[in-house]
């Protein structure tokens, strides 16, 4: 049997990251989302085990200090991880898998896996980026401000990405994600 394939997808807050995976998941049979742990509180329509694992601050340490996590960053005041022992079994069994990460951890499984296929969604500009965060009205302003002024310094790492993608429509977004993993592998089933 085939390992499968790593396929790590990040972008800024607000740039439309996650709608542009849900419809490329909608496509793509053979791609399964490695579902990340967080200490963030749910948004209203999150499920736990569906859009992230909410877990407490003290049990994200616990995984840290027992090498639970394929990597994890800390955004906003709130940690983010990927279970390794989901994404390794997985990946052994012949399953492609994706990870949607914040950039220091994007970083952090680029290293460990140089094979991984790594795409960095980019908004048009930074006033689109503004109006989509402003128009989830999940967000007072002070931390629209934090999420954008983390955004411009993510920008800057996208060159670490082997691919930057603009999201100007999902469409579009979609299609060019498409096409990379087309050109990259076989994307077995």
């Amino acid at each position: 049997m085939n390992k499968g394939v790593l396929l790590v997808v990040s972008g800024p807050s607000g740039v439309g990251k996650g709608t542009v995976i849900k419809r490329l998941m909608e496509q793509q049979d053979n791609l399964f989302y490695s579902v990340s742990v967080t200490t963030r509180k749910p948004r209203e329509g999150e499920i736990d085990g569906v859009h992230y694992h909410f877990i407490s601050r003290s049990e994200f340490q616990d995984l840290i200090a027992h090498d639970g996590l394929l990597e994890h960053a800390e955004y906003c005041g709130n940690y983010y991880g990927t279970p390794r022992k989901e994404v390794e079994q997985m990946l052994q069994s012949g399953k492609n898998v994706l990870l949607e990460i914040e950039p220091c951890g994007a970083a952090q499984v680029i290293r460990k896996c140089p094979d991984a296929i790594s795409i960095f969604i980019m908004p048009p500009s930074m006033e689109e980026l503004r109006c989509r965060l402003t128009g989830r009205g999940t967000e007072d302003s002070e931390t629209i401000e934090k999420r954008l002024h983390t955004a411009d310094l993510e920008m800057k790492q996208s060159k670490l990405y082997r691919y930057q993608v603009i999201n100007d429509t999902i469409e579009s977004a979609k299609a060019q994600i498409v096409d990379i993993i087309n050109q990259n592998t076989s994307w077995r089933k």
